[in-house]
């Protein structure tokens, strides 16, 4: 019998911590990315990164900042220490959109000029006579070859958040438009400085098209889906057994695992720090990360478009698609891609394209993003909440009578009103939709299109060692037969027959003119 391993001393849990010495310097639990940082300071000079709010990205750029400019006695310990030339310090110039909302071009100009400002006061540099602060691509050109001159050393720039002032604005085009060039006229300094440049690091939740953003800073090494850099921000299982061993105990490993890890960016998985610090603090499985901002923008895109809600577990698409998104062009796709509610799951390369099959990261962004949904697909805030322990319940009994009319019941509290103003309704998946998402926001295993040797079936649904297998229609759309009977004469059920469990065969039939289940018929094996 192997001893249980001594565990280290909890350390502070550095929630919303982004100062790298305040984390060394004060007991904060630390994951060591400083390799990473190494790594690319070494092997080029110009990058982006593409990452979700709250994810660290401001922690690791601090870090670069702390490397860079030489704070050796910050590193000891960890991988930086003996492998980075500490003789040399950079100066470092660092930008931040992160703090405040900005809602037009002169708020952005005064944060950008006051930026500016507090890095030529940092570094000792003054602002040229005859040079206004007014004059942003002047000022910063004229900053970043000053700290050059002076220092003897090629200048380090950090810009972080740089798209927020967009994302911002994002529902306002023309707001969004506003400060898309606002921005552009920041960033096109970079292209020029490149004689006056020895690093520059960029980050956001967005990737901009080029195009429209750097205007001609095409030299920007995009590293958002290089395998080797898919855990520079996040921590890795690895990190959860050994750096926070300490918290685990009295916690369910594999639970914590299902419901916050599987953030991939073709590399190995990671957890989104702040979800998962927040459930050592709380002790309490829940939607943490979500629950810091309601995706409002997002949940009104997917209702214009019609999305069929059960398809975003499942989309396909290009490298080139994700990275596709500006002010007046957002697919669907790239923005939950881009902003952690989607993940890659696998991919595939055809002739030199690269092919991206998405999903939910984990259960935490499945059951919290389909509970908005429902929110939205009803049109009322309070409608689904009851409705979830009420499920949980009637299927750990396996009550499919108390099941049909917890789900008429649940249609029926959609108001006629919403109806009469929302196109959704109008739209086949509606139906399907809305029960997909019921089961979803539980945090259930579900299956969908699961395919078979005759077919596909539309939802399976494993649980309490039992196995659900659902089909649906639409009477109106499709007249002919029971959905039930569709199970039966398709062999669903025998794709599972191995696993030895209960097996409940569920035919669920809608009708448009009544806006409700018109059939729920069940045979178990």
């Amino acid at each position: 019998m192997s001893a249980t391993p001594t565990l280290l001393p909890r350390r502070k849990l550095p929630i919303g911590i982004q100062t790298f010495r305040t984390i060394r310097e004060e007991g904060y639990y630390y994951v060591d990315k400083t390799g990473i940082a190494v790594d690319l300071a070494q092997r080029g000079a110009y990058y982006f990164l593409s990452r979700p709010r709250r994810f660290g990205k401001s922690l690791f750029l601090d870090t670069l900042k702390e490397l860079f400019e030489g704070n050796q006695k910050l590193f000891t310990g960890l991988a930086a220490e003996t492998s980075w030339d500490w003789s040399v310090q950079y100066p470092v110039i660092r930008i931040s959109f992160g703090g405040g909302v900005l809602r037009n071009r002169a708020e952005l100009d005064e944060s950008m000029g006051e930026s500016l400002r507090v890095n030529r006061q940092l570094l000792g540099l003054p602002l040229p006579a005859g040079l206004s602060e007014t004059n942003l691509p002047g000022n910063f050109a004229d900053l970043i070859a000053q700290a050059h001159q002076h220092s003897g050393q090629r200048a380090v720039v950090l810009i972080d958040e740089y798209d927020k002032p967009i994302l911002d604005n994002i529902d306002n085009s023309a707001a969004a438009t506003e400060m898309r060039e606002g921005l552009k006229n920041l960033y096109s300094v970079l292209k020029g400085s490149d004689e006056h440049l020895k690093f520059a690091f960029l980050t956001g939740v967005s990737k901009f098209s080029k195009v429209s953003l750097f205007s001609g800073l095409n030299n920007l090494t995009d590293i958002t889906l290089e395998a080797a850099y898919s855990a520079i921000c996040g921590y890795t299982d690895a990190d959860v057994d050994t750096v926070f061993a300490s918290e685990l105990p009295g916690l369910d490993r594999e639970l914590i695992r299902q419901w916050y890890n599987g953030y991939n960016w073709l590399g190995e998985a990671v957890y989104n720090p702040f979800g998962l610090l927040q459930l050592f603090r709380t002790r309490q499985i829940r939607p943490h990360w979500f629950e810091t901002g309601t995706p409002t923008f997002l949940i009104k895109l997917l209702e214009k478009r019609q999305q069929f809600t059960p398809d975003l577990s499942r989309i396909v698409a290009s490298e080139a698609l994700l990275a596709t998104f500006d002010v007046d062009n957002i697919p669907v796709e790239a923005l939950m891609f881009q902003a952690g509610y989607l993940t890659i799951a696998s991919h595939r390369q055809i002739l030199g394209r690269l092919e991206l099959t998405l999903k939910y990261p984990n259960l935490e962004v499945q059951a919290a993003l389909n509970d908005s949904l429902l929110q939205s697909l009803t049109g009322a805030q309070n409608v689904p909440g009851p409705h979830f322990s009420k499920l949980y319940d009637l299927l750990m009994a396996r009550n499919f009578t108390g099941l049909k009319a917890l789900f008429h019941s649940f249609y029926a509290s959609i108001a006629n009103d919403w109806y009469r103003k929302n196109e959704m309704s109008g739209f086949e998946g509606y139906y399907a939709s809305i029960f997909y998402s019921y089961f979803a926001a539980l945090g259930l295993d579900i299956r969908l299109e699961d395919p078979t040797n005759f077919g596909r079936i539309d939802m399976t649904v494993l649980f309490d060692a039992q196995v659900f297998v659902f089909e649906f229609k639409v009477v109106e759309l499709n007249p002919a037969g029971s959905a039930l009977q569709q199970i039966k004469d398709m062999h669903y059920a025998d794709k599972y027959r191995s696993r030895g469990e209960p097996m409940h065969l569920i035919g669920v039939e809608f009708s448009k003119a009544s806006r409700n289940i018109v059939g729920f018929a069940v045979e178990t094996l």
